[in-house]
């Protein structure tokens, strides 16, 4: 019997497809959800002795890493993994499993919901109607999407799927990635300074590394047209988010829609002084079918890792089959 710490909120052990299934393998299941920010500290206390967790956006550093000898595969519902100190890992021998491919569409979907509501002042007009205001023209006049062109930062599936729904808006596509060579129907940009300069609307959609983190910055949002909106469903600090406040109030942009921020969630009163901000709660990967998908997933990773297996989710499968791993007789 193995201890399995779960902190994905909704997690059910009646559930036959996820909880129920490792129960009745005879696990015994931790259900600490994470509904607001962990610390380090925190989680070290909460996964001791444990074997397995299948985890949100939970701090997985070395911290605690070193100081659970116990645990041997963390799966990660979603496929972020920059929560995850994936060299501790690595060197404590634990492996991180994701679930790829199963919230693309989900994604693809909020980021245009984000661009359209932006652009076309949806939250802003639905206070106001409810208020009894009736403004139609003026400053909150909507933009018009026909005709602009979308910036993509980030060709990978999840951008590439963004592209494909975008195709239908009749608007002017271009992309930048630099493991990306070409993408039917979009132009590639040289470079990122090309694509801001060029772009109505940017969307990101890389993941989170040393060389992406703050990719939005002072500088570069001085690239963009004062006429630019900017939407973030990837990971928050790929944006200053200090110096992107600091140009919409000045109105160095026009907009801007974020899904995911620097701090989760965000401080209280952080965001009300900030002009022209769309905020969803992290929510853009998330849907009744998407958490269905990843959560099924997340349990059969753990389940045939704890059976011996290497699951074909598992990032870094050489941790299951190195000296000291869950797999018998394998070295």
């Amino acid at each position: 019997m193995a201890k399995i710490f779960v902190s994905w909120p909704g997690f059910s052990a009646e559930d036959p497809d996820t909880g129920a299934r490792l129960i009745e393998a005879g696990h015994e299941l931790l259900l600490y959800p994470k509904l607001g920010a962990r610390s380090a500290g925190d989680l070290s206390k909460l996964v001791s002795g444990c074997t397995a967790a299948i985890v949100s956006t939970d701090p997985f550093t070395a911290e605690v890493l070193t100081s659970n000898p116990t645990l041997r595969i963390i799966a990660r519902v979603g496929v972020g993994t920059d929560s995850i100190d994936l060299a501790a890992a690595n060197a404590r021998r634990v492996a991180v499993s994701i679930t790829p491919g199963m919230n693309s569409k989900t994604v693809a979907d909020h980021t245009l919901a984000l661009v359209l509501g932006l652009m076309r002042k949806i939250a802003h007009h639905d206070v106001e109607v409810k208020q009894g205001h009736w403004d139609r023209v003026g400053a909150h006049t909507p933009a018009e999407f026909t005709g602009k062109t979308v910036g993509v930062v980030g060709a990978g599936e999840i951008g590439r799927a963004v592209m494909r729904r975008l195709a239908g808006f009749d608007v002017h596509l271009v992309y930048f990635d630099p493991a990306v060579p070409a993408v039917v129907g979009t132009r590639r940009a040289e470079n990122l300074d090309e694509l801001l300069r060029s772009s109505d609307v940017i969307t990101l959609h890389a993941p989170l590394t040393p060389k992406t983190h703050h990719l939005i910055n002072a500088t570069t949002l001085g690239l963009m047209k004062t006429t630019a909106f900017l939407i973030n469903t990837a990971r928050g600090p790929l944006i200053d988010q200090d110096a992107l406040f600091a140009a919409l109030r000045r109105g160095s942009i026009a907009g801007a829609a974020l899904d995911v921020f620097t701090e989760e969630p965000p401080p209280p009163g952080s965001l009300t002084e900030v002009p022209n901000l769309l905020t969803s709660p992290h929510i853009a990967a998330l849907s009744r079918e998407s958490i269905r998908r990843m959560t099924i997933s997340a349990t059969s990773s753990v389940l045939a890792a704890l059976r011996g297996e290497v699951p074909n989710t598992v990032i870094n499968p050489e941790a299951l089959v190195a000296p000291g791993s869950l797999c018998p007789g394998t070295v």
